[in-house]
């Protein structure tokens, strides 16, 4: 690989070896001297991430107790102290078409804010989703359009919820009203169609054999790139590819981990961390490498299935979650659903500080990113869709300001919010599902 000095590199440059493509993060290379600053709202990358948490919170755990800012954030929410000035907090938003209420109905209008056709077969109807709009506009500018995972391998067929299908459960993505876009939670395969070449599931198995890690293949390029970096740009290639090597060598331990247990673990095949925690932290970290090395700029990410029974053993809940969320309320349920509601906020923090500590531009990549977190339902004990958990956080390339609680005087739309973040990453459209307008004040200049 040879690059001209004194040009700009271009943004879509990728280091090629057997079997691999690797994309490389935005260096100063990349941005030709005349160019004004490069994390000015007009030349930014534009970015949209999700993450659904399901089956709703205790509320009285979840709502900040400061009314207009964060100064005081509640017990759910206290692990996003370092990153609040990159977080707003938004309480009073529904979700009408969701009703009547279920858990089904709960995820499939987390990101369409349509109502799901109500069907047990194959001729199940919602909605084209929020990011898959996106997808369609900026996503044809990446590599992949759209990066859609998530943290549970069974996916269910049939009915799952009141009559409804177990697709409006399975999938947060739909690319029309009766394509769902099926989510990956395994690791190694997410790693490969991020920086392999595709092919086959036994042509990537092959591959893998061959190589002993993806940078091997392009450890060339890469000496032959570092030559023509100057010493911020060779810097910053290097930390990324260690995060890439991070990232391999845990997904390489969780396969040996697997691999030589003497017990057979259907629900966990190879390559899927035990741990809930350290299965999380992977896939939030393979989010992260795919925005830097602008591989994708949309990307969803379902933290736990609706119905979920999954427990929670290293924060010391042995209950599985559902049945806890319908908690009738009893006060001792009802405290451990909290404690699940903080653990999962709390991995979703590390995650922010993780972007927040990656440089991009005269920046990090948060500030170049916005991320809608929260739930299609409020209190789960009796499948309500209003007053929901939503958190929207980054720094929409300097267009929004953080450390906010906003809490609205009347029930708003969740598709209000969808069509502000869609509308701030150039997605213009005139409604959203059920919209009647945007979010006032959302998005401001941050502070100087």
């Amino acid at each position: 690989m040879k690059f001209i000095t004194k040009k700009a590199i271009p943004r879509r440059t990728f280091l090629k070896g057997v079997g691999t493509t690797l994309a490389l993060p935005l260096l100063d290379s990349m941005i030709p001297a005349a160019t004004a600053s490069i994390n000015t709202p007009a030349n930014s990358v534009r970015r949209l991430g999700y993450v659904f948490m399901p089956m709703g919170c205790d509320q009285s755990r979840w709502t900040p107790k400061s009314e207009g800012d964060l100064s005081q954030l509640s017990p759910i929410l206290e692990s996003l102290e370092p990153v609040k000035n990159h977080t707003t907090v938004l309480t009073n938003m529904e979700l009408r078409n969701a009703y009547p209420g279920s858990h089904a109905t709960s995820n499939s209008s987390f990101l369409s804010a349509a109502k799901a056709k109500v069907t047990e077969s194959s001729d199940y109807y919602l909605g084209t989703t929020a990011d898959q709009l996106a997808a369609k506009q900026i996503g044809q500018e990446t590599q992949l359009p759209s990066l859609e995972l998530a943290m549970d391998l069974l996916q269910t067929v049939g009915q799952c919820d009141n009559g409804y299908a177990c697709v409006y459960q399975n999938n947060l993505s739909w690319s029309s009203p009766t394509t769902p876009l099926p989510a990956e939670a395994h690791p190694r395969l997410v790693f490969e169609n991020l920086f392999g070449e595709g092919g086959t599931p036994e042509e990537r198995a092959v591959a893998l054999r061959k190589r002993a890690s993806l940078l091997d293949a392009v450890a060339d390029s890469i000496q032959r790139l570092k030559k023509d970096l100057g010493a911020a740009d060779r810097n910053r290639v290097s930390e990324y590819l260690d995060s890439i090597r991070e990232v391999e060598r845990r997904i390489q331990q969780a396969e040996s981990a697997t691999k030589d247990s003497p017990l057979p673990d259907l629900d966990r095949p190879m390559g899927v961390p035990a741990a809930y925690a350290d299965h999380a932290r992977l896939m939030f970290d393979l989010q992260l490498l795919a925005y830097q090395g602008d591989i994708t700029r949309i990307s969803t990410f379902q933290i736990a299935r609706e119905t979920s029974n999954r427990s929670y053993p290293e924060i010391g809940i042995a209950e599985p979650h559902h049945p806890l969320s319908h908690h009738g309320d009893n006060a001792e349920k009802i405290a451990k659903m909290a404690k699940i509601n903080a653990f999962h906020v709390s991995l979703f923090a590390e995650y922010l500080e993780k972007l927040k500590n990656t440089p991009e531009g005269n920046g990090s990549l948060l500030d170049n990113v916005l991320i809608l977190y929260g739930s299609g339902i409020g209190n789960p004990n009796v499948h309500d869709h209003t007053n929901l958990p939503i958190i929207v956080a980054g720094g929409a390339a300097g267009g929004m300001k953080g450390n906010r609680h906003i809490r609205f005087d009347e029930v708003t739309p969740l598709a209000n919010l969808h069509l502000s973040l869609l509308d701030k990453v150039g997605v213009k459209i005139d409604a959203f599902g059920d919209s009647n307008g945007m979010v006032d004040g959302l998005f401001q200049p941050l502070s100087v």
